[in-house]
């Protein structure tokens, strides 16, 4: 693994032997057995040991996205039952905001990586062998890599629970999906198979590594291959062809924003300039012929869900004239389409994808403390993906769109609940409905449509909103939109259909406030 800010490499031999040190270390420092340990951290190779770490040694990982903080942030850690986090240096001024919300966590350590234009809270806001006032000792993370007589817990099995990751929240608050020991290395064997990863290859990831697509699918796909790794700290536009170059990458994975991006960017005689044989795109864009002629790479693409299991997938293999589908189900995993009462409808005809893997520990184990939601999404003994799609006659799996509500911005998945949740305790909020617009981009941006109290319509601004939300959510949910509206449309049982404001906030947009060009700014 070479970390491209500074190019400093990483041995396979040295993650095997940091990640030893870092579980032991936990144990040393009284982590209990099977212990949940939170990750607050953006890309870097400390992240991966973070996260590797407490999985080998039996405790359970638990990768937070580095833009969450205030309530959000609170709920992910009480929720998960955290009893340690590793955090990076820059972030811990919002830990130390919630501290005394989340009494579980006993132990944090942070790691301290030089970041241009992170946040900086001023004089240090932590010093290792202090305590935060909520009694958790601060320490190190350079501690946890000294060697320990300490043993860690007794070694996992393949059906222990190795790490819970957060859903976006489609349909309530964000579930933690839990994985076994087994599934984790199942993703990277999956991804490595079906999208070709040899010893050979360099994967360029730079998407964040509290997601799925970059841990379980680059990441993991690559450590099962026996691929190096070109790891960057986030998606540039600016800096991406110039990484791929000095690297020597050999395939990369992207999103429907990073695609975009690309493609709208000058043709240039560089285009081709580099060792990429093959991309991973989803979705695939309505231009994926011409970006494969433009920048001389193959596109593959997938179908899976982090929530259950990668479910169908397209490669250099598949046909060429299915260039635009997710490919087929992959071996070890049946898949239906359905209706709304799960029967099986016409080839060729839409409805909600439905998985079942036919491998045991290959799918996930559902959802952490929520076992309704977990019975729910395998009705019928089925897992329900909520993505509509079609199989054609050949086999082929096709995506269409999303059937829960969720808001995808810039390759985030947005839970438009968890954004109505925060906006709803702003003092001069009556009732809210949070959902997706198209705006200049090919994805969504956040809009809200507010009903104000009566108290409060003659001093609310649209920018104290912003900045509430702005406090207690991650910026890329933030809403962009705003619209101040007298009551909302309604169903007989007083559900709020979203889809009339929808459409009416697209058909006037421009009447909207745009916190764009307002010129307010929000901050990571």
């Amino acid at each position: 693994m070479t970390w491209l800010p500074t190019g400093a490499v990483t041995s396979y031999r040295a993650l095997d032997a940091q990640t030893r040190l870092v579980g032991q270390g936990l144990a040393a420092f009284g982590v209990p057995p099977r212990g949940h340990v939170a990750i607050l951290m953006d890309n870097c190779p400390e992240q991966l040991l973070a996260i590797w770490g407490p999985s080998r040694a039996g405790f359970v990982a638990v990768p937070i996205n580095s833009a969450a903080k205030g309530q959000l942030l609170a709920y992910f850690l009480n929720h998960s039952d955290c009893d340690a986090i590793i955090i990076e240096a820059h972030l811990i001024p919002r830990l130390i905001d919630i501290c005394e919300t989340v009494p579980r966590i006993a132990r944090v350590f942070v790691v301290s990586i030089p970041r241009p234009g992170a946040e900086d809270p001023g004089a240090p806001a932590w010093q290792a062998g202090t305590a935060l006032t909520s009694g958790a000792q601060v320490h190190d993370f350079a501690e946890l890599l000294v060697e320990t007589a300490v043993c860690a817990p007794s070694p996992p099995l393949f059906s222990d629970l190795a790490m819970l990751m957060f859903t976006s929240g489609t349909t309530g608050p964000s579930k933690a999906i839990m994985f076994t020991q087994a599934q984790v290395i199942y993703w990277g064997t999956d991804v490595a198979f079906h999208h070709e990863y040899t010893q050979s290859d360099i994967a360029y990831v730079f998407l964040p590594l509290f997601h799925g697509n970059a841990l379980l699918g680059s990441t993991m796909g690559s450590l099962m291959a026996g691929s190096s790794i070109a790891l960057a700290p986030r998606f540039s536009v600016s800096r991406f062809w110039h990484d791929i170059r000095e690297s020597g990458a050999t395939v990369f994975n992207g999103v429907g924003a990073v695609t975009n991006f690309l493609w709208q960017q000058p043709p240039s005689d560089e285009d081709k300039h580099h060792q990429v044989r093959r991309c991973h795109l989803a979705p695939v864009p309505g231009f994926a012929r011409e970006f494969e002629t433009r920048f001389g790479m193959v596109i593959m693409s997938a179908f899976g869900l982090t929530d259950y299991c990668l479910g169908a997938a397209y490669n250099t293999q598949s046909r060429r004239d299915k260039l635009g589908s997710c490919g087929l189900p992959r071996a070890g995993i049946e898949l239906r389409i359905v209706d709304e009462n799960d029967f099986d409808v016409p080839t060729g005809s839409p409805g909600e994808i439905l998985l079942r893997s036919n491998t045991p520990w290959g799918a996930s184990l559902g959802y952490y403390k929520a076992p309704e939601a977990t019975l729910a999404s395998r009705r019928n003994l089925w897992f329900h993906t909520g993505d509509r799609g079609w199989v054609d006659a050949d086999g082929y799996v096709w995506y269409t769109d999303r059937i829960k509500d969720a808001i995808r911005r810039r390759g985030e998945n947005i839970s438009a609940f968890e954004v109505e949740e925060v906006i709803r305790t702003h003092p001069a909020v009556q009732d809210v409905a949070v959902y997706p617009v198209g705006a200049e981009s090919s994805e969504d941006e956040v809009a809200a449509s507010i009903v104000l109290r009566d108290s409060a319509k003659d001093s609310f601004t649209p920018e104290s909103l912003i900045a509430h939300c702005n406090r207690n959510l991650a910026y890329f949910m933030v809403p962009r939109y705003i619209d101040l509206v007298q009551d909302m449309p309604a169903t007989l049982s007083q559900k709020i259909e979203k889809y009339k404001l929808r459409q009416q906030a697209e058909n006037n947009l421009a009447a909207l406030w745009d916190r764009e060009l307002a010129g307010v700014r929000v901050a990571r």
